[in-house]
């Protein structure tokens, strides 16, 4: 099956290249370029992309402004963003995973690297690059300003398994470490996984990071072991 990408910044020419390299790949395909914020959203809605590549500095709307308005879009849902820019600071991972980014690269990533992390935000899965620390996602996801699926209240409606669970999607591991971890198969990891994510209504595993630390499960102290 394809994956439809959609291709947001400002910049004509890493357009190209970004194009070039997403339609050089079997299993991806280019299905519309927006040179602006608001350009990309009005295309989201008439290609249905699965990813967008998003730029974060771009004019009209800038990239984090457009995620939010993708990601709020209950028509949009099976949309995932995938933050890529040269400003791999901070403050951006916050903002991005905060609008509902699935993941964060810089453009200094490699050809290869950019192409799996594609198919890892069109799975669902959370993706954030070496430089978006656990720690600093953490620190700044600990503030205040939380997001309202993060009231420590909706965890009551997880099994006690699926917090556990929720806890070790917050320390980074992919079904396959939880199922290690937890011994169980990959197949049921996965199942706790989206049970959770359909109980705390998070649209993807970025979004159960951010509820996993302002809920209070996970603690900037006390990371998960």
């Amino acid at each position: 099956m394809t994956i439809r990408v959609l291709l947001a910044d400002d910049q004509k020419l890493i357009r190209a290249g970004f194009r070039a390299l997403v339609d050089s790949a079997p299993d991806l395909s280019v299905v519309g370029e927006a040179a602006t914020g608001r350009e990309a959203v009005d295309l989201v809605r008439r290609t249905r992309a699965d990813v967008v590549l998003m730029d974060i500095r771009m004019p009209e709307l800038d990239g984090l402004a457009a995620t939010e308005e993708i990601t709020a879009d209950p028509e949009l849902a099976g949309v995932r963003v995938l933050i890529l820019t040269t400003f791999e600071v901070d403050e951006h991972v916050f903002r991005a995973l905060r609008a509902g980014a699935s993941g964060f690269l810089g453009k200094g990533v490699e050809p290869a690297e950019l192409l799996d992390a594609i198919r890892t935000v069109a799975a669902g899965e959370a993706l954030l690059s070496p430089t978006a620390t656990r720690g600093l996602i953490a620190r700044f996801l600990a503030q205040p300003e939380a997001d309202p699926r993060a009231d420590p209240q909706r965890l009551r409606a997880l099994t006690e398994r699926e917090r556990e669970v929720l806890a070790l999607v917050a320390a980074g591991l992919s079904n396959e470490q939880i199922a290690q971890r937890l011994v169980v198969s990959p197949l049921t990891a996965k199942t706790h996984v989206n049970r959770a994510m359909t109980k705390l209504g998070a649209r993807d595993r970025a979004q159960l990071v951010v509820i996993a630390y302002q809920s209070g499960l996970v603690r900037v102290a006390e990371p998960p072991r």
